[in-house]
């Protein structure tokens, strides 16, 4: 009897160490950059040739620069060193998540070819359908965006 609650005992007790230590760990924290698995931010597209070129264009892994921890593609070395010089210019807002997700204070992946330039910054969305819907209130859901994304990297 004794050496069954014992058992009981040490079995509780990993179970709130491991627990414990879940919450510390920031596996469960919202990454700063939306990024692939293999660390790549926006799919692997230049940031800059949303801009530049007025159209998405995949960037290649010659002309890649290492970012806020996530590794940036770019399709030329002007465009790279475009962005070097100024990378909030020319990074999407929230980090590369769907504008319109974080306006509803949660986070999406992203499409690349759905896109929007407002005032400067690039916002990137899930689809086309919900850019579509972004579309129909883009500043509205910019001010709610805004007021979200803090509170969401403190996940």
């Amino acid at each position: 009897m004794l050496r069954r609650n014992a058992k009981n005992t040490v079995k509780a007790i990993l179970i709130m160490v491991v627990f414990y230590l879940l919450t510390l760990s920031p596996a469960f924290a919202i990454e700063p950059i939306n990024k692939t698995s293999d660390w790549v931010a926006i799919k692997g597209y230049d940031p800059v040739a949303y801009f530049v070129d007025r159209k998405p264009v995949k960037g290649r892994r010659e002309f890649e620069y290492v970012w806020m921890g996530a590794i940036w593609h770019f399709s030329s070395a002007e465009h790279r060193d475009l962005f070097i010089k100024n990378p909030e210019k020319y990074a999407p807002k929230y980090g590369g998540y769907c504008a319109y997700a974080v306006s509803q204070r949660t986070t999406a992946d992203i499409d690349p070819d759905a896109w929007t330039i407002v005032d400067g910054r690039l916002y990137l969305n899930l689809s086309k359908k919900i850019k579509d819907k972004w579309s129909k209130d883009i500043s509205g859901y910019i001010k709610k965006a805004d007021e979200n994304w803090p509170n969401i990297l403190k996940r």
